[in-house]
């Protein structure tokens, strides 16, 4: 099927008022792009969803967060959300607020979005720490805040997807219910079906995505790769520590991602858990962040949350 032409539109408006790609080696200029992108597509928060800022007092730093709660619920369950943007751009305030406001509607959760620590500035290790004990300390305090202490889910889109599966496998077994991924990155591997058929976008390019990985892990441990596999770095370098959580994995059909999040959909079933994968027909990567621009991009992403709270009404 055809990329959506609401997409596409989107995409022309982008390039003719923004023009080309700021150089790769000038990640503010990127991020300053990004932020205005975003701004493109600002809408009010949806009804019933109330938001705030909160305080991650980890050891050795503080991050900000921002609470999404659906203001019908008296005590949520919790969905620690990390956004995407390549390990290098985004912001749960900005680029990705929609999206996880959006979340917290469509599945009653209540949504706690990191603003977790950013490469090439922090590479890694650092934002996986950071997402690791983020969402450790989320656990702990959820009765605290006001969530339902016996549930804990965890998520993101694109590179935060990554953060999410990785911190995901690294606490303690049992600790995480449920995982809802969109579009995650899982490997440093650049020759699957999807990078070739896409390599030119529309959207992700191949190139844009060889540049994140190079941001995020360093140009000499990309070069290293296969041959030194970090499970915190290629989710499927190993067996998973533990039974992974139940699942769901939504991919765009036309994204270079597309065979990343088949993969790991793939991964966790080897490894016992039940997925859930839903192939978005006619989208690119980033829908779940235009929601408001393309219908169809809206009714994905309810699909997703759709099978995400059948998936934890079970527990």
């Amino acid at each position: 099927m055809a990329v959506d032409p609401h997409i596409l539109q989107f995409y022309q408006r982008i390039a003719e008022r923004f023009g080309a790609l700021p150089p790769p080696e000038d990640p503010p200029a990127q991020r300053a792009r990004f932020e205005a992108i975003a701004a493109l597509s600002n809408h009010p928060d949806p009804e019933g969803v109330e938001v705030s800022d909160l305080s991650l007092p980890l050891p050795g730093r503080t991050l900000d967060a921002s609470v999404f709660r659906p203001k019908h619920v008296v005590k949520p369950r919790l969905l620690v959300w990390f956004h995407g943007g390549g390990w290098v751009v985004g912001a749960p305030r900005t680029t990705h607020r929609l999206l996880a406001a959006l979340l917290a509607q469509d599945t009653g959760c209540a949504v706690v979005s990191v603003d977790y620590r950013l490469a090439p500035e922090h590479p890694f290790p650092i934002p996986a720490d950071d997402a690791r004990d983020a969402l450790a300390y989320l656990a702990a305090q959820r009765e605290q805040f006001g969530f339902d202490p016996a549930f804990l889910a965890v998520g993101g889109d694109s590179a935060g997807g990554h953060l999410a599966a990785q911190a995901t496998q690294v606490v303690r077994p049992g600790l995480v219910s449920a995982q809802l991924l969109v579009y995650p990155v899982t490997t440093p591997a650049f020759g699957s079906e999807s990078y070739n058929a896409f390599a030119q976008g529309p959207g992700l390019t191949r190139d844009e995505m060889r540049w994140y990985w190079t941001q995020f892990i360093g140009a000499e441990a990309l070069a290293k790769l296969p041959s030194e596999h970090d499970p915190r770095v290629d989710l499927m370098a190993q067996p998973p520590a533990h039974t992974p959580p139940d699942t769901v994995v939504i991919v765009a059909a036309h994204d270079v991602l597309r065979d990343d999040g088949l993969r790991y959909a793939d991964y966790l079933v080897e490894h016992g858990a039940q997925v859930v994968t839903i192939e978005a027909s006619g989208m690119t990567h980033g829908f779940a962040r235009m929601q408001f621009e393309a219908e169809r991009a809206r009714e994905w992403m309810r699909r997703a949350a759709h099978a995400f709270v059948g998936m934890i009404s079970e527990e």
